[in-house]
């Protein structure tokens, strides 16, 4: 094994679509992993196959077959003996919990990213450890996006189906960024600089806008069990105009805590050669958005995890700093509604982010490490 790859020792929180490929490939690119997973069921199949199969078919000279892992486990001490990186690789409501559970077995110089953290899933982080009382030096960090598109095949076998090129990394502080992408960098070169927490939250486009998109077509989704083209169909020009009122509004808010955060129309442009004077053109001339199903249910990530998880945490910053968000919160509202659910009480609120009643000077004190 190469010496330089069995030095770093690294841990995959999760054992999901993402979490299995992320621990599969990385076993198979000669790391030491060790898995865990708060449900034994669904590391059953992996203990009885003896890993987990990796098909990465259409990924030129991506590392496929068989990849054994080092432990495998529901033990969370365990899981980080030993260990020098963290990969948190869970839904992103399950943040808070797996901060809990990590609390009591962290140990000087470990580093954790959140994959992904979605908007503010690395300030949520932080702050558990803290009111935990760890007293330990760990780094927490977030990446912008998930690094795969990837999905189970079978309970023990995953496929990946793309590897992303550049993931933005952040770390709180900041002033730490640059150790944790140069950690990464042995196992990721994908991984870049990120400017900050702030500015991979709210530039993560497709949680903030999600909720709308599949709120506004609940109807539709209803009666057609999701049989139409998500964001091809799903976005009209009046759905379109809410979208941009939604973005505004998240621009705003960065802002209001003293960031720039790039617009939908500007991260189409770039990040997909889109073209066109408004957020409707512009998603209507995206080939990227073709051909992508609707959900076949309102009851899906896009609202039960994007909606406390994202929305929730721009609207209650806004609220902080003074910035008006009518159009997020009715959307809060409206899927509230829709599910019976007071997503407002469930979601990142500055309370829960350990932020009520932090200045801008002092949460930038807390982003930026100045």
């Amino acid at each position: 094994m190469d010496n330089s790859k069995s030095s770093l020792r690294i841990c995959v929180v999760g054992a999901g679509h993402g979490g299995s490929a992320m621990a599969a490939h990385l076993a198979l690119l000669g790391f030491p992993v060790r898995l865990y997973n708060r449900s034994e069921a669904r590391i059953k199949p992996i203990l009885a196959l003896g890993g987990i199969d990796l098909i990465t078919r259409d990924i030129e000279d991506a590392p496929y077959g068989l990849a054994e892992l080092e432990v495998v486990t529901t033990n969370m001490a365990e899981a980080l003996d030993g260990v020098d990186l963290i990969l948190v690789a869970t839904r992103r409501n399950g943040h808070r919990f797996i901060a809990e559970q990590c609390a009591p077995h962290l140990r000087d110089g470990q580093v954790i990213v959140l994959n992904p953290g979605i908007t503010c899933g690395a300030i949520e982080f932080y702050c558990v450890l803290r009111e935990a009382g760890v007293k330990a030096d760990v780094t927490v960090a977030e990446a912008q996006t998930f690094i795969y598109a990837s999905r189970m095949l079978n309970p023990a076998q995953v496929r990946i189906q793309r590897v992303k090129n550049s993931i933005p990394v952040a770390a709180i502080p900041a002033t730490r960024t640059a150790d944790v992408v140069k950690l990464l960098n042995r196992a990721y070169p994908q991984f870049v600089m990120g400017s900050n927490v702030i500015n991979t939250s709210f530039d993560n486009i497709g949680s903030a806008f999600a909720p709308a998109v599949t709120v506004l077509n609940a109807g539709r989704i209803e009666s057609t069990h999701g049989d139409f083209e998500y964001y091809v169909e799903g976005v009209t020009p009046s759905v379109a105009r809410i979208l941009e009122a939604i973005d505004r509004e998240r621009v705003a808010v960065a802002a209001g805590l003293g960031f720039k955060s790039i617009s939908a129309r500007e991260w189409l442009y770039v990040a997909y050669d889109a073209t066109g004077s408004n957020l409707y053109e512009a998603m209507k001339s995206n080939r990227g958005y073709q051909g992508i199903k609707s959900p076949l249910t309102t009851n899906h990530p896009f609202i039960t995890e994007d909606v406390p998880m994202t929305l929730v945490p721009i609207a209650s910053l806004g609220e902080l700093v003074g910035v008006s968000t009518p159009t997020i919160r009715t959307i809060i509202h409206l899927a509230s509604l829709l599910h019976e659910v007071d997503y407002w009480r469930e979601g990142r609120t500055v309370e829960r982010l350990g932020l009520a009643g932090c200045s801008v000077e002092q949460i930038r004190s807390l982003v930026l490490g100045e």
